[in-house]
């Protein structure tokens, strides 16, 4: 099954890879522009774009790794407040609230996913009319940067991810001599667990939607910016 479980992420992500191309095609036919045999990639104006678009993983990674954090940080603050609260749910006397717990992942994975979500809608747009008569150029180049490293990024997470948090269950099943759990290399392949978690179910397979949404975008608002270079 995680074996499975991985495949299925790097088949996600690697689809994420054919977009530049099928939006090209697509633009195409819908505005009657062909995008590509008007730019060069010396261009200032592509350059700025694939620069822009390069960037963009690395924070929207950034962004959904600190509220993978946070969001944890308060359910740790709150186990802790229980415990302190209700002693007797270490005894088995007291029943731990659940229900508060549920509730602050729930509001966590909503709320800390706005600034993403709006990272990924907005950019395209500005870039595409900032530009004005060029725009198409610098939207261009910010599709092909985000697909390239984002597609990069999304298979290191995934790939380093699972590595991570298998090196600690490697560690703990007896298998590396020497060393066993509560020893030095545990407590390494602990803390790069702790980053591996988010890196390979958080940040990698989100990728793939900021690709996509980054090109749905770009799709919608084709025909205007078209409209602009003619």
């Amino acid at each position: 099954p995680l074996n499975l479980i991985k495949e299925t992420r790097i088949y996600t992500i690697c689809s994420s890879s054919g977009k530049f191309g099928e939006n090209r095609i697509q633009i195409q036919e819908k505005t009657g522009f062909d995008v590509v045999s008007k730019m060069s990639i010396v261009d200032p104006v592509v350059i700025i774009g694939l620069f822009i678009g390069a960037v963009l993983p690395f924070l929207f990674g950034a962004l959904t790794m600190e509220a993978v954090g946070q969001a944890a940080m308060d359910m740790v603050n709150e186990v802790r407040r229980q415990f302190r609260e209700k002693p007797g749910i270490m005894l088995g006397t007291e029943k731990p609230d659940y229900k508060t717990c549920v509730d602050i992942s729930t509001k966590a994975a909503i709320k800390k996913m706005v600034a993403p979500g709006l990272m990924a809608i907005i950019i395209p747009i500005a870039v595409g009319f900032l530009f004005m008569e060029d725009g198409y150029k610098a939207l261009a180049g910010l599709l092909a940067g985000s697909t390239v490293t984002g597609v990069l990024m999304a298979l290191f997470m995934a790939n380093a991810g699972g590595a991570w948090d298998n090196a600690k269950k490697y560690i703990e099943a007896g298998k590396l001599e020497g060393h066993k759990k509560g020893s030095d290399a545990h407590k390494a392949a602990v803390t790069g667990d702790t980053v591996g978690d988010p890196f390979k179910d958080t940040s990698g397979p989100s990728l793939n939607i900021l690709i996509k949404l980054i090109s749905i975008v770009s799709l919608i608002i084709a025909p205007l910016i078209a409209n602009m270079a003619k």
